[in-house]
This record gives structure tokens, C-alpha cells and sequence, in this order.
């Protein structure tokens, strides 16, 4: 699989080469890295304030002590159960997602799919043709997910490819790359003409390509990011923000708006707030749900309509459901998108559980990714 990541002196993937790190700092965190990996831009690390002990942007990419803590399973959402071929999943009826991306410019410390990165089995698509033969197959797909690993990392040739064969599909309608590029490394957009000229042809053809950009707190969007992001408005891309809730880094009303605020402000529409996923390793990044919802709703009462379309959602193996409210005793979630189209647009009800990180905490009529729930409205 061709990267573009070729030259170490734009990336590290070794503690020890942090020089802003004491020695004994290394020494803990390089145990930590034998189980999770490391990598991180110069340009990332860059941005940390190494006097400030709860830097978020540390936090974001150095590697914890909390991490080993035993917590979580490796694919939580059972993303192995809706792949159809390597690299192929089709969980939505609408939507197919491609894992293409075969690493990151940064690995995030609650990535929920670390396992890529950890285990030998490895789950990126590496011949596109018999899944493009898939979705030509499949005349209900609508949109395509490239994600992985991210998308970006890919050499531009192999990314053109791709979205070259995509484009060609006349009842697919748009395609959605997810990536945190513009965090990580702007210059891979910034610095690279012929992938935005790749991003602007595809557009022209009329597949509509929308750039999901993870931002995970306000720092992150600096001079250089909102630079990326206009080259790739002026694509014509469709530019999208999302993020998960994350423990230390962006789990306060304040730090959430001030992120939603900066995103709108640099042309992106806040998307998504996931629920962070009980991945291995993730405990100390995760925030329960209702907790959760109380900061998300606080924080939405400092931003305008353009921000408050955003969404507080979680990532559950029967589908997207999203957190709408919570009463004195109860929390009401509703199902925004399902492997079984039937639970679209339901609604739970369950007693209310503030040690609740994920549905499974709430409901133990889970039965092989089936929900047989009575509180189903």
C-alpha cells in the first residue's frame, strides 16, 4: 500500500526522539507504547504547551500511564460482523465504507480502531476493484465512507484512483473521506496541488465529496488548518467537523463551544459528537453518557443555530443512536441510523445510570447485535 509518509523528518514514531520529555517520562511512556502504538507530526507536536501539564494537545497524542488499564474490547461496534469482503463494510443500508486509509499522521490515544495498527490480521482494503464491483452491485448504496487509518496517507495517484472508479458509479451520489489531516498535517492538502485538482474533478462529475475533518479541541485549528481547510472549500468540498467527548481534553461546555464556535468560523459545519467508544485502552478518555449530554447541552447554549445542528451520538453495533434528552429519572435515546432498518427513528427510554458509558450499561437484552428491547417506542 503506497503512503505518502516517507520522510521521518515530518514524523516520529519513537518517544524517545521527543526532546521535551525528561527521561523518566520516556521510560513510562515507551511500556505504554509496546501495547499501543506512537506516531506523531513534527507540526502536531509543535503545538503542545510542554509547560502546561494538562495541555490538551498533549493529552490528544502522548501516550498515558491510564491507558493500560483494562477496560473495553478491541472492536466494541462489531465492525468485523458487518464487513462483507476485506476492507468492505456494509452496515447501513445507504452506506458503504471503505477502509482504505492503512495508517495516520497521528495516532490518536482513544482511536477506536487501534486494532488496525496492533493486530497481524489486517483489515485494509488493498485491491479496490471487487469492492467497486460491490457497490455497482448494490444499486441502494448512495454514499461511500473512505476512511481507515486515514484516507490522506494514501499517495494522491492511489487516492485518485479510487475516487476516479467511484465517480464512475452513476447511482452513487456522493463520496465522504474521513480525516484529521487538517489537525495532523495541513501541508499534505496545502502543499499538494494535484490532490486538490483529484478532489475538484470528482466534484465537477457531480459525485459531491464532503471532507469529514476531526478536530478534537480548539487549538487544533490554526493558521495552517484553516489554510487546508479553504483549499479544500475552494474544491468545492463540502467541509464537515466531528469529534468524540473526551476526558481532559474537550469534556467542558466552554472548551465544546469554543471548538464548535473556531470550527464554524473556519468553514466547517459541526457533524458529530460521538460517544467515546469502550475501545481497549480508551478508560481514561471517556466520559460517561449522561454526563456527556449535560456538557453537550451546556455548551450548545454558547453557539448559535449554525453550530447547534451538531448531534451526540454513539457508535453501537445495531446502529447511530442518538442521546435527545434526559428527566429526573430517565434518559430517552432514538435510533438515527440502524443496521436494521426497522429501528430508524425509534426511541428508548431506560432508567437513568450515571456509571453508563455505553447502551450495553443501560440494557442486557443484547442479543447477537439484535436489540430485543421493550422500551422501543
Amino acid at each position: 500500500m503506497k503512503s505518502i509518509l516517507k520522510d521521518s523528518s515530518q514524523h516520529t514514531t519513537s518517544i524517545s526522539k521527543i526532546q521535551k520529555l525528561t527521561d523518566e517520562e520516556i521510560k513510562k511512556i515507551e511500556k505504554i507504547t509496546e501495547v499501543f502504538g506512537f506516531r506523531a507530526t513534527e507540526y502536531y507536536l509543535s503545538l503542545i504547551d510542554w509547560e502546561n501539564p494538562n495541555d490538551p494537545i498533549r493529552r490528544l497524542i502522548i501516550p498515558i500511564e491510564e491507558e493500560l488499564e483494562k477496560w473495553g474490547a478491541k472492536d466494541p461496534s462489531y465492525e468485523k460482523s458487518y464487513t462483507v469482503a476485506p476492507g468492505l463494510q456494509h452496515k447501513y443500508t445507504q452506506t458503504a465504507l471503505f477502509l482504505v486509509g492503512p495508517t495516520c499522521f497521528g495516532y490518536c490515544r482513544f482511536c477506536f480502531r487501534k486494532r488496525l495498527f496492533m493486530d497481524d490480521d489486517n483489515e485494509i482494503l488493498i485491491d479496490v476493484d471487487p469492492a467497486i464491483d460491490y457497490i455497482r452491485e448494490h444499486q441502494e448504496i448512495q454514499n461511500v465512507l473512505l476512511t481507515g487509518g486515514d484516507p490522506l496517507t494514501l499517495s494522491t495517484k492511489r487516492l485518485k484512483d479510487i475516487l476516479i472508479k467511484l465517480s464512475d458509479i452513476e447511482h452513487l451520489i456522493n463520496i465522504r473521506i474521513g480525516t484529521k489531516a487538517p489537525a495532523f498535517f495541513p501541508f499534505r492538502i496545502t502543499k499538494d496541488e494535484e490532490l486538490l485538482e483529484v478532489l475538484k474533478q470528482t466534484n465537477k462529475k457531480g459525485k459531491r465529496v464532503h471532507i469529514v475533518a476531526q478536530f478534537d479541541h480548539g487549538n487544533e485549528i490554526t493558521h495552517q488548518a484553516r489554510k487546508a481547510i479553504n483549499k479544500l472549500i475552494e474544491t468545492g468540498c463540502v467541509m464537515l467537523t466531528q469529534m468524540p467527548l473526551l476526558r481532559g481534553i474537550n469534556d467542558s461546555p466552554k472548551a465544546l463551544s469554543e471548538l464548535w464556535n473556531k470550527a464554524v468560523n473556519a468553514g466547517l459545519t459541526p457533524y458529530y459528537v460521538f460517544q467515546c467508544r469502550p475501545t481497549t485502552g480508551n478508560k481514561p478518555y471517556a466520559v460517561p453518557i449522561e454526563e456527556g449530554y449535560k456538557i453537550f447541552e451546556q455548551a450548545k447554549m454558547n453557539c448559535s443555530g449554525l453550530a447547534k445542528r451538531i448531534k451526540f451520538v454513539m457508535s453501537h453495533a445495531t446502529g447511530k443512536i442518538e442521546i435527545v434528552a434526559l428527566t429526573e429519572n430517565h434518559i430517552i435515546m432514538k435510533y438515527h441510523q440502524a443496521a436494521n432498518p426497522e429501528y430508524i427513528g425509534k426511541t428508548m427510554i431506560f432508567k437513568r445510570n450515571p456509571e453508563a458509558y455505553w447502551l450495553d450499561d443501560y440494557t442486557e437484552l443484547i442479543d447477537e447485535y439484535k436489540i430485543e428491547n421493550p422500551f422501543i417506542q
